[in-house]
């Protein structure tokens, strides 16, 4: 708020607010002011209030997990060298709420990089992802995390239907808006369940996507080039 009588511009810190007073004053009482000094002392005013308001906009982060490490892998049965080579990532990233986010991915210290140059991109063109929690939130169940269209990345589980460790397993695979980008088998089922692929909703993941064409340019592998079933949501890298 300016008051005008007082110049009292509040969101200011005090010595913004000294510097505009002293300007304010000594444009009014120095006779010998020049019409170009007047407007050089105005826009210095505006523009000091202008990045005063920009700081009080500036944009909250919500946090959706903080986790140690210690709780990010509590529980997990995973050996000790899978242990060792994997590590916790703070995430920024627009969720559909239009407000920035901030989440955890668990994942291989080889790809630590890999993850942060994406989500960098995502937050950059504002892909809306909905969450990024360590699915140790949700007792280890993949599909839990699914249907709660939670973005996560290791997980020591087998393939379902198999014995064979799964790329997430090591912490080589990243799963992004499951719901929306479901797993398709080769009978046709989706899952989770209730989900559908429909690649006009936001946050739905094609294979001409910026988002894709980063992850192939890195040298992942995309379950949605898979031939007989497709896993949209599925990203991996040996």
């Amino acid at each position: 708020m300016i008051e005008l009588g007082f110049l009292s511009i509040t969101n200011l810190s005090y010595f913004e607010r000294l510097f505009i007073r002293i300007v304010f004053f000594f444009t009014i009482f120095n006779k010998n002011t020049t019409m170009k000094q007047l407007l050089l002392q105005f826009l210095i005013i505006i523009y000091l209030f202008t990045i005063s308001i920009s700081d009080c906009k500036a944009e909250k982060i919500i946090i959706d997990s903080k986790m140690t490490f210690e709780e990010a892998i509590a529980g997990s049965p995973a050996p000790k060298e899978i242990i060792e080579n994997i590590e916790i990532v703070d995430i920024d990233y627009y969720s559909f709420d239009g407000k920035i986010h901030r989440g955890q991915i668990v994942i291989h210290k080889e790809l630590v990089n890999d993850i942060k140059q994406v989500f960098k991109l995502m937050k950059s063109v504002k892909f809306p992802i909905q969450k990024v929690i360590p699915i140790v939130r949700y007792q280890w169940s993949d599909s839990l995390s699914m249907l709660d269209n939670n973005t996560s990345a290791f997980n020591y589980r087998t393939v379902e239907g198999t014995k064979r460790l799964s790329n997430h397993a090591t912490g080589r695979a990243i799963d992004i808006n499951p719901f929306l980008n479901p797993y398709r088998g080769r009978t046709g089922k989706i899952s989770p369940k209730g989900a559908t692929y429909n690649t006009k909703v936001r946050g739905t993941l094609a294979k001409n996507d910026t988002i894709v064409k980063e992850f192939l340019k890195l040298g992942w592998k995309w379950g949605g080039n898979w031939k007989t079933i497709k896993d949209w949501h599925h990203f991996e890298k040996k």
